[in-house]
Order: C-alpha cells, then structure tokens, then sequence
C-alpha cells in the first residue's frame, strides 16, 4: 500500500495506479515499485502493449522516441533511472505534456568514486601490470614499472554539477588536490560550490594546459560531441590523465587513441564509449595502448546505487500521479 494511504482492502486495487516496468531492475527496487503500484514487469506479454495500455512508465536502457509518444496518448510520466537523457526524446516529452522523473545527484558517489579507481589504474597502470602478470607469466621487476603520484596534483573538472562536485570532494579531502573548473552554464555565485576550494575559469583551455587530470561531467549534446579532440590533447602535460565517466562521445576516441600513441599524454580513463556496448572489434586500436583503462559504462552498477537511483525515479513518477490526482 502507497505510503499515508489507509484505504479499505476492497478500495486499495481499485486506487493504485498502473506502472509498466520495461527494463530489469534490482529486485530490491521491483519489490519497493510493486508497494506503491500495480506493476507490469519487462517479462510480462502485456509489457509490449505499454504504448496502447500505460499511463506511466519506469525505464533504464530504454529508447523513447516521438514515435512512440504518437503511439500511447495515454501516457503521462516516464520515470528514468540515472540522471542522462540520450535516450530519450526529451523536446517530443515537453511537446506531447508527459512528464520525465530522472534522478540526478543519487548516483553521483558511485560515479565519482569510479572516476577516482580509474584515475588510479591509469596512474600506476594496474591492468597492464595484470596483464604482464597473469597473461604473459612475466616476473615483474620494479625496474620496469612507471607510475604517477596523484597527491596534490591540480585537478580540472570540466562539468560542475552533482557528479563534479562529488569528485571533487573526493579529490580535495583525499588527496590534497587543487580544483580548476570549468562549466559554462553554471551559476556565477552561490549553490555547492561555495564550500569547494575551487578556481574556475571561463575558457576550457585555460583548464586543460595547466591541469595534471581532467575529468569530464557534462551530458553528451550537440555542444559536447567531441569536446575532446587532438588540439585540445595536444594542449595538455604530457603527464596529464584523461577520465570519461560521463558520456561516450564526448572525446573523439581516434583522435585519443592517436594521442596515447604519440604519448602526448600520460594516459586515460574511461566509464563509456561512442559505441556501447564497447567491443574488441570496434575498440582494439584505443584498448591497445597501453595507458588506456576502459570500463563498459558500469560506475553505478553498484547494489545500492542501483536500488537508490530506481527507487527515487518510482518515487518521483508516485509523487507526479498523487499531484495530478489532487489537482
């Protein structure tokens, strides 16, 4: 039963909406959906009929065209696990009045916590000492090992939302490390940022020449698409670290891969790629240097991050349907 509700058993099934859950959630989260809703589950036959049949939906890998928002004149909100909308048609939502329920900031600790693993990795090159060690049988001997300190190191965070603000946390109280940022939307004063040491800069370059790591945290749109390419790698110290845990495409992953191989960086971590899911076939030249750590965009796959992010989504569609209720 939906929390402060009190109904009569016979009242309850006729009072709870209708959720049809496309995606596989954590059963956690199914269980905590299914409390306030009559759940459709991605598994049930009926799922396929959501276009005709649902008023509400709960996505995660999930493309919503306006297609098929021509297609289900029913529908009314859409609850989005996770904070990115590239899959969605987010102007077909606004034009057809059907409400989107992201979540951001719930994952911006698992993020930026993968952002800080890759940043180690790639620092002390820890999988191409694996590799050497469990593939090629190799004796490692110090003499042929390089690495990179991260403490007090200047830190250029391109993106100063959720996710930014939590790697720079991390990187401040952990590590000492000085903050350049850089984001031309956010807010001049005020907001999470006034209790972060932090320079900020209005030209990206002025970011990048000076920064030892830069980490990217912004959404992938028309303005970002190749943000990073050649020109802006060549930019930067040739010990500088490149993290991705944003959005694939981001950085112009040929002109990267040609970058590590002219060693014109130390090397570069990255939670996503142009093309996702990430294969060999389609990734072997950039896998191949030897500074390069890549991760199939799993930075909140994490139990509690993944309870945490469906349950706010199901939260926010429940809180939309009981408004719309009362109005």
């Amino acid at each position: 039963m939906a929390p402060g509700l009190n109904l009569p058993e016979a009242e309850v099934s006729t009072a709870r909406k209708r959720l049809y859950i496309l995606s596989e959630f954590h059963p956690t989260a199914v269980k905590h959906a299914q409390s306030l809703f009559d759940c459709i589950l991605h598994t049930d036959p009926e799922a396929e009929n959501w276009r005709s049949n649902a008023t509400a939906i709960l996505i995660k890998d999930y493309y919503i065209t306006e297609q098929d928002l021509f297609a289900a004149p029913q529908l009314r909100v859409i609850g989005k696990q996770g904070v990115g909308l590239d899959k969605v048609d987010v102007e077909a939502c606004a034009k057809h009045n059907v409400k989107i329920c992201n979540t951001p900031g719930v994952n911006a600790g698992a993020v930026a916590e993968m952002a800080l693993s890759l940043a180690f990795s790639v620092a002390r090159e820890i999988p191409h000492i694996i590799i050497r060690q469990r593939v090629q049988a190799e004796t490692i001997r110090k003499e042929t090992v390089s690495g990179l300190l991260l403490s007090n190191k200047v830190l250029g965070i391109i993106g100063m939302g959720n996710i930014g603000q939590a790697v720079a946390r991390m990187f401040v109280g952990g590590l000492g490390a000085r903050i350049i940022a850089y984001d031309p939307y956010w807010p001049e004063e005020g907001g999470a940022w006034t209790t972060i040491p932090h320079k900020r800069v209005h030209n990206l370059d002025d970011l990048l020449q000076v920064s030892d790591i830069v980490t990217l945290h912004v959404p992938l749109t028309p303005t970002t698409k190749n943000l990073i390419g050649y020109e802006q790698l060549r930019m930067m110290k040739r010990t500088a670290i490149l993290l991705n845990t944003a959005r694939g495409g981001i950085v112009h992953e040929d002109e990267l891969a040609r970058a590590l191989e002219e060693d014109l960086i130390w090397g570069a971590g990255f939670d996503c790629h142009a093309v996702e899911p990430p294969t060999l076939n389609q990734y072997e030249r950039l896998w191949n240097c030897k500074r390069f750590v890549g991760t199939p965009h799993i930075a909140a796959a994490v139990n509690e991050t993944q309870i945490a992010t469906i349950n706010a989504a199901t939260d926010g569609v429940y809180k939309f349907l009981q408004q719309q209720k009362s109005m």
